[in-house]
């Protein structure tokens, strides 16, 4: 039995997503004893470290008090936080670029032409140095604008919320709008959405906002709750086990390590609009939306918002960038993707519930969007499913 050190925090959602991750893996093949205590994000390290004498450790590691004392103790480690650079420790963590892509494609697919980023200065954490970057490419053929807005952490003495929050109102007034904002963490999402309602700005029709890591406290405080990105935590821990016991084991680090795909966005009111004036396009989307999985064809949107099949077919890709088949085709693969990703629902009942015909169908279409079958896709998004390296 080798004997584990887990230093994460349980005050944030995603500290406690990666700790369910561990534990799923100990309870399959890990055998560890574990040492763990609560605490929050860059709290000291424990005292007992100082004399452990354990075998591995997973640690979230915010400071250089931590990193340091880590190091002391002589052992595997494997890091889950990327703010403090040069640490001599492999690195887990998500694949910002695909978070980025989520978030512009959620923000295009409703209309969105002008934009906004709420992160924090660069160098910090450089996965949201990636988001930024990546949302900045993802948009760039679209974009007609795109502002910035750069937070102050919170840990100063000098740091004031309600200055914050008026510094946020200023730069969204001075936003073209509509506009659909990236927060880089559901933190800055949180103050963006506060800052609407001191602004007068209505959400999400003048102002939409996507957040990171769909902390469920933080999105349901938030006034409208906020549209977030599951970035998968719990497989984050999971693979973060794996990598330890091979590490424990005395074999070599992988070529490449492991970015976890983020799981999708959590729709919330916070983006529930199509930025357009069109209407009719937007009776069209709303009907998609609400009856894609029932299922639907092309004619049933073109009878429901009656006007000629060209006319329409024009509008929605002018206003999407889509045509109404691939929005309905767009509406079920992301239905699928929600019941293989959350629920043990067999392929066939998740075929039925997309709105697809037949299971050898869905298997196609789903192939050609995603590039895996569905058991494929099931098998990655399901930690229980992972294999050891």
């Amino acid at each position: 039995m080798r004997h584990v050190a887990i230093l994460v925090e349980t005050a944030r959602a995603y500290g406690r997503g990666v700790i369910r991750g561990i534990a799923s893996y100990n309870r399959q093949r890990g055998n560890w004893s574990t040492y763990f205590q609560p605490q929050g994000l860059g709290d000291k390290p424990p005292p007992w470290l100082k004399k452990w004498n354990g075998d591995g450790i997973i640690a979230r590691i915010e400071n250089m008090q931590t990193a340091n004392m880590v190091a002391e103790v002589g052992v595997p480690v494997v890091n889950l936080r990327s703010t403090l650079p040069h640490l001599p420790f492999p690195f887990i963590g998500a694949d910002n670029k695909a978070v980025a892509s989520l978030a512009s494609r959620h923000l295009l697919e409703r209309g969105f032409r002008h934009f906004g980023l709420c992160l924090y200065r660069r160098g910090y954490h450089r996965g949201f140095d990636v988001r930024e970057e990546s949302f900045k490419r993802c948009i760039e053929e679209d974009a007609k604008s795109c502002g910035r807005f750069i937070m102050r952490r919170g840990g100063s003495r000098s740091y004031s919320w309600e200055k914050e929050q008026e510094r946020i109102v200023k730069w969204l007034l001075s936003l073209p709008k509509p506009v659909g904002i990236l927060a880089v963490n559901d933190d800055c999402g949180l103050q963006v959405l506060d800052a609407c309602r001191r602004a007068g700005l209505s959400v999400p029709d003048q102002v939409a906002v996507v957040g990171c890591e769909n902390d469920e406290y933080a999105c349901g405080l938030s006034i409208p709750p906020l549209t977030s990105i599951d970035l998968n935590c719990e497989r984050t821990g999971y693979e973060a086990a794996i990598l330890l016991d091979r590490l424990m084991a005395g074999k070599s680090l992988p070529k490449q390590l492991p970015e976890i795909e983020p799981l999708g966005i959590v729709a919330r009111r916070s983006t529930d609009v199509l930025a357009t004036d069109d209407m009719e396009v937007v009776r069209a989307i709303h009907f998609i939306r609400s009856n894609a999985c029932c299922p639907i064809s092309v004619m049933d949107v073109v009878n429901h918002v009656n006007i000629p099949r060209t006319t329409l077919q024009f509008r929605v890709k002018k206003v999407t960038g889509s045509t109404i088949h691939e929005e309905i085709r767009r509406v079920q693969i992301a239905r699928a993707k929600e019941l293989l990703s959350s629920t043990n629902m067999p392929i066939k009942r998740v075929a039925r519930e997309s709105g697809h015909a037949n299971v050898q169908y869905f298997t196609r279409v789903f192939h050609h969007s995603m590039g895996q079958t569905p058991a494929e896709f099931k098998r990655s998004r399901l930690s229980d499913s992972v294999e050891m390296p």
